[in-house]
């Protein structure tokens, strides 16, 4: 059962603005609305990290994906209905999002989430989240919720309590970019 009191706490923060420190289907992430200017800034300035760097966002859905993208490559929809694992997609040409979330060339990388946790929490939201890993710019993502620099942890307007117990084995999602013509590169394993 999933715990309504994070679900509420962590959409007061993320409609007021906020960042949440959340799980998701693969390790701990900072989260907010991916449509808040100031709050993607915020998230940059938490993780110490380049503004020129992009951010990955997570959507509850392939409808709600046809609303950041411009365009979605045929070959992208095959490749969500097959694969059974957490599957980034980096897509050429992103819209209705903050700035600072899309690449220098517009792209924008895109994770349709299947964790019950974060697809309920973006499904109310009714809007995508960020979704960047729960560590400051040049140090190694968390395992687990211990591993988080209790400093991060100090920063950000709402920390999940939900499996902050789990001691599963997470890592980061394979990415692969799809441009417009539906050739694929393979940009993390």
């Amino acid at each position: 059962m999933l715990p309504e009191p994070d679900i509420k706490e962590s959409l007061l923060a993320l409609r007021n603005g906020g960042i949440i420190l959340y799980p998701t289907d693969t390790i701990w992430g900072l989260g907010c609305d991916a449509t808040d200017p100031s709050a993607v800034e915020k998230i940059f300035r938490i993780k110490s990290r380049s503004s020129m760097k992009s951010l990955l966002i997570l959507v509850s859905n392939e409808q709600m994906l046809d609303r950041y993208v411009t365009s979605v490559p045929d070959i992208a929809y095959e490749l969500i209905s097959v694969t059974d694992t957490p599957l980034t997609i980096i897509y050429p040409g992103g819209k209705n999002l903050a700035d600072g979330v899309c690449n220098d060339d517009g792209s924008v990388g895109i994770r349709i989430s299947h964790d019950e946790f974060c697809s309920e929490l973006i499904k109310r939201l009714r809007k995508p989240m960020v979704s960047t890993s729960a560590n400051f710019s040049g140090q190694p993502p968390p395992a687990y919720f211990d591993d988080i620099d209790k400093v991060l942890i100090s920063k950000v307007d709402y920390t999940v309590k939900y499996r902050q117990d789990d001691r599963s084995k997470h890592s980061a999602s394979p990415v692969i970019k799809i441009d417009n013509d539906g050739s694929i590169k393979i940009i993390r394993k």
